[in-house]
């Protein structure tokens, strides 16, 4: 039994060694470094939450040496980051795109908050299918941890007993619940921002609520749901309010799909819906009206 754990304890110690080579430091708040995974060559990929200057970035090499870092883009609704680091040879990271994680698998998180590298083991305790953050960035898989979070942890990458890098660690997405983003939505919003430096996405400029919608005035509008979302905020000039759209009313379904929750509403606002139009029903002083309402390119602080 102890040659059987002497051999596990050497592989997760290869592992983390080979995998740790890729893992940098970054500095970009006042608070200690945070992490980041050489992803590509020349790019690294950090969290957005740990990076709180766009200037003056530098990262810290596993061989302990500092280089300069400049930010190539930045998306607050998957926490994610990019950087360009321009001129060093260090390895990248080894992925494990096609095979998820199961519940119970033996997975280690990789921290580099300063020279020295941190790790921390455990096992993953949830495998869900994908979801949406609360800014609307939409997440490939629910990957929750039970493990350990040391400073440092967020920017880390996720990895396997073989030393492969399962997502980005972020404890920023799930109110301070450790998860991890995976490497499909990692490689598409990396892509997209070396790209365009953000993350094109709809919004209509609204702010909702649901609300319950009477049973009576739900059998006479021959209503199907009783939840619907009571529209109390609205972007002057932004497209809901260009196109009609009124504080009061109470939105049934977007794009011909019935909505109670806010979420359901960033559901229906992908960067390929900017600038095509989308049906909406409403109740509107006791009728139901269907308008049609054209969504912009969400700036970066909006939500919906």
């Amino acid at each position: 039994m102890s040659a059987v754990l002497q051999s596990l304890s050497t592989e997760l110690a290869d592992a983390v060694e080979s995998a740790g080579r890729a893992v940098v430091a970054i500095h970009a708040r006042r608070r200690i470094p945070a992490s980041g995974v050489h992803w590509r060559p020349g790019v690294v990929v950090a969290t957005h939450h740990t990076i709180s200057r766009d200037e003056n970035i530098t990262v810290t090499l596993p061989d302990g040496t500092t280089a300069p870092a400049s930010l190539a883009g930045r998306d607050p609704s998957t926490d994610l980051a990019v950087l360009k680091l321009a001129g060093q040879s260090i390895p990248t990271a080894s992925l494990r795109p096609d095979a998820p994680p199961r519940v119970g698998e033996l997975v280690i998180a990789l921290g580099r908050p300063g020279p020295s590298l941190t790790a921390s083991w455990g096992v993953v305790s949830g495998v869900d299918g994908p979801w949406r953050t609360w800014q609307g960035g939409e997440i490939d898989s629910l990957l929750r941890l039970d493990l350990a979070i040391y400073d440092g942890f967020s920017g880390g990458p996720l990895i396997d007993a073989a030393g492969r890098v399962l997502g980005i660690n972020t404890s920023a997405l799930a109110r301070g619940i450790p998860v991890t983003i995976p490497v499909a939505t990692v490689e598409r919003v990396v892509t997209e921002l070396l790209e365009r430096g953000t993350i094109r996405r709809a919004y209509l400029g609204i702010g909702t609520q649901p609300v319950r919608v009477p049973e009576s005035l739900a059998r006479r509008l021959d209503l199907k749901g009783e939840v619907a979302l009571l529209i109390v905020s609205l972007e002057p000039g932004g497209p809901a309010d260009r196109d009609g759209l009124l504080l009061g009313d109470v939105l049934l379904e977007l794009g011909g799909a019935a909505v109670s929750d806010p979420v359901d509403v960033l559901a229906k606002l992908g960067g390929d819906r900017v600038g095509k139009p989308l049906a909406v029903r409403v109740i509107r002083g006791g009728q139901v009206k269907t308008l049609q309402v054209t969504p912009g390119e969400r700036p970066m602080s909006r939500a919906a």
